[in-house]
């Protein structure tokens, strides 16, 4: 794999294509673009964060319509497929369609091979990278893996117990990468930052085996947090799409429990228990959004495969990042020069956690002494690392 980061100057890209718009593309005229979201939209999660930027590229593009359709799973839409519902929005006029999961990597494939003519986004896929698609369609996913880090950093500048827990959705190599990411961040702030013992941090992780509860289908997401709370971990990092993690720890530190969480996707996702939060790491889809929207209005398409870092100069601004992280109330006020320290140095190269030596959760050796992961090795993680407990597969 190619290195691909790739520094998007939103602003003045949008400022560009606006005026290709206007000079190429009628104001009266419209662009229908569809978004199939794996959730509801208002799930104060991932599909939400993918909701709010497709109606912002209502507001950047003029003659941009959305047409969505949420709960796109087998459980909320039984026996309808991604070419099905790909139809469908086509036939409302939709001249390109968006998927947001993994999940849907396959149909997403299929239905762009049914439309030569539409030009097709897959989220978190890499379809590009195996030539496994046409140059219709084309990968968009965020570098989360430092707002993973973020969060483990976070987590364990806050740990009373040094025992901290991940609730997993499924398992693949998208999540054990995200996974391992908080996992080095939480060990680099307990054993670098705080100089704990390595052997003090407990770090485990427990998949429900969605990206969301599906009653009767995974395991309940409520009851495991609790489940962890209980057994004396007191910060729960979310990996999944709602906002459970937070919600119990909130119900729990009303309880008198000492114990905070991090959710995950969402720009507002503390809002639920904003003082037992601290922070969310979340994805803005506006820079990726516009640059491949823009392309396709302006006739510009190209294939590409996006793997965006954060605006390391102003990682919160939504114009600009693909990442950010929200400190929240929970997060204590002297933690945060550490963790604006650590940002820093993730930022300018100079801390790379994915340096040897690094150990598969088997024994057997990921990255011999002062070896950094290339991008695909990260990309493709096979397995969790050693210190981490939970199933890598």
């Amino acid at each position: 794999m190619k290195h691909i980061t790739i520094l998007l100057q939103t602003i003045l890209a949008a400022c560009f294509l606006f005026f290709s718009l206007n000079s190429s593309f009628g104001a009266d005229s419209k662009y229908p673009f569809g978004l199939l979201m794996v959730g509801p939209s208002n799930d104060h999660g991932w599909s939400q964060a993918h909701f709010e930027a497709g109606k912002e590229m209502e507001k950047i593009f003029p003659g941009a319509e959305m047409i969505y359709i949420d709960k796109v799973n087998p459980a909320d839409r039984p026996g309808i497929t991604i070419p099905m519902l790909v139809d469908d929005l086509v036939s409302k006029g939709a001249k390109l369609i968006i998927g947001n999961s993994d999940d849907m990597k396959d149909g997403m494939r299929e239905a762009s091979m049914m439309h030569p003519e539409i030009n097709f986004i897959h989220i978190s896929g890499d379809d590009v990278i195996t030539g496994k698609s046409g140059v219709n369609l084309s990968n968009l996913m965020g570098r989360m893996t430092y707002g993973k880090m973020m969060a483990g950093f976070t987590a364990a500048m806050s740990s009373q117990t040094g025992k901290i827990a991940y609730l997993g959705p499924l398992i693949n190599a998208e999540t054990r990468r995200l996974t391992a990411a908080a996992y080095l961040g939480a060990r680099y702030a307990w054993t670098k930052i705080r100089k704990k013992d390595p052997a003090d941090l407990k770090f485990k992780i427990s998949w429900i085996g969605f990206w969301f509860n599906i009653p009767g289908v995974t395991s309940d997401p409520t009851l495991v947090a609790g489940s962890f709370i209980d057994s004396g971990y007191d910060v729960i990092i979310s990996g999944i799409d709602t906002t459970e993690a937070l919600v119990v720890a909130g119900q729990k530190r009303k309880g008198g429990k000492d114990v905070l969480a991090i959710p995950y996707d969402y720009k507002n996702g503390c809002s639920s228990a904003p003082e037992a939060c601290l922070g969310v790491p979340y994805f803005n889809w506006v820079p990726g959004y516009t640059r491949l929207i823009g392309n396709s209005m302006t006739g510009k398409w190209k294939q590409e495969f996006l793997w965006l870092s954060p605006d390391w100069k102003s990682i919160n601004n939504p114009k600009t990042s693909p990442i950010g992280f929200k400190t929240g109330d929970g997060f204590d006020e002297k933690n945060r020069k550490a963790l604006t320290d650590f940002q820093a140095s993730l930022a300018d190269g100079s801390l790379k956690l994915f340096t040897g030596p690094l150990n598969f959760q088997d024994g057997t050796v990921f990255l011999k002494d002062k070896v950094s992961a290339t991008d695909e090795q990260i990309w493709n993680l096979p397995q969790l690392l050693e210190g981490m407990g939970g199933a890598s597969k």
